[in-house]
């Protein structure tokens, strides 16, 4: 029978954090630097020339059919976002969408202001959206990437620039930054405190993109039957609303690979919701028994 014991605050919830933080401060170093460089400021000499666009791996992604075809690359993108964009695919194939969970300043910030709404909703957090809105809104992010391709390959632009929050976040004290784009920052931080990452679940179209590769990741989130005792807080913690004690292993587009469920934090039972290749296999002790122990 599964045991549940009390367990210790596990390094990887820290170490995701600190993940976090990091990137979430250095592409705000990078914005700023460059905003002041413009306008003739001393800036740091070590990030000097290094730019937002640069360091966006969407930029990469929405570039590669005028690379393909023209062998140039959309105005202001840069070099460096194709090859994020390419290391970004790497690790999607391998790990699914870890960008969106670890990287993203945006779905950091989005995770940080749902932080706040959880306090003041308790068990009502990101559960307001009934599920019969809350399904069909899902794939509405899909729609966002066809459209913003569609019009980057014809305009040759970033057309999506003045609409992206994630734009707006980190030029929005420039003047730089579209009206549209700074509306969508404030109702992306607002619904934050009612839902948990509205931006990435209903329309980023990157999330999108990276969504695809949850269906055949290498290293997938898996729940081995065998020792679950269907307590469901894996549940409750994912912040995409996937039912992980419903799967095997977790093929859902929305997973953004954050790890929250598994039982290096949430899961109760030790080797249990894990991240692993190939098939997730069940131990020797049976479910029934387990369940009991509830």
């Amino acid at each position: 029978m599964p045991t549940v014991t009390a367990k210790p605050k596990k390094t990887s919830r820290w170490l995701r954090r600190g993940i976090q933080i990091f990137f979430f401060l250095l592409v705000a170093l990078v914005a700023t630097n460059e905003a002041l460089s413009e306008r003739g400021v001393e800036t740091l000499s070590f990030i000097e020339g290094a730019s937002l666009h640069a360091i966006c791996p969407f930029g990469g992604v929405v570039s590669f059919w005028q690379l393909a075809t023209a062998g140039t690359l959309v105005k202001k993108v840069h070099e460096s976002s194709v090859a994020l964009a390419v290391i970004a695919l790497a690790l999607s194939v391998l790990f699914g969408p870890v960008v969106c969970g670890w990287v993203c300043p945006l779905g950091s910030l989005q995770e940080w202001f749902g932080s706040i709404g959880r306090r003041i909703f308790g068990k009502r957090y990101n559960t307001f959206v009934p599920a019969r809105i809350d399904k069909p809104l899902r794939y509405l992010r899909y729609l966002v990437l066809a459209w913003v391709s569609y019009m980057t390959i014809v305009s040759g632009k970033l057309f999506f620039q003045d609409l992206d929050p994630y734009y707006a976040l980190f030029n929005f004290w420039t003047g730089e930054v579209a009206l549209a784009g700074a509306a969508a920052l404030v109702a992306t931080i607002l619904l934050s405190l009612f839902v948990e990452r509205p931006f990435c679940k209903y329309a980023c179209p990157y999330g999108a993109f990276q969504g695809v590769f949850n269906l055949f990741r290498v290293f997938g989130v898996k729940r081995v039957a065998s020792t679950c005792i269907s307590c469901k807080a894996c549940d409750r913690a994912c912040p995409m609303n996937i039912t992980v004690s419903a799967s095997g292993t977790v093929r859902d587009h929305q997973c953004i690979s954050c790890l929250k469920c598994s039982s290096e934090e949430a899961c109760p039972v030790a080797d249990t919701v894990v991240l692993a290749a190939g098939k997730a296999e069940g131990k020797a002790e049976g479910t029934a028994e387990g369940k009991e122990a509830v």
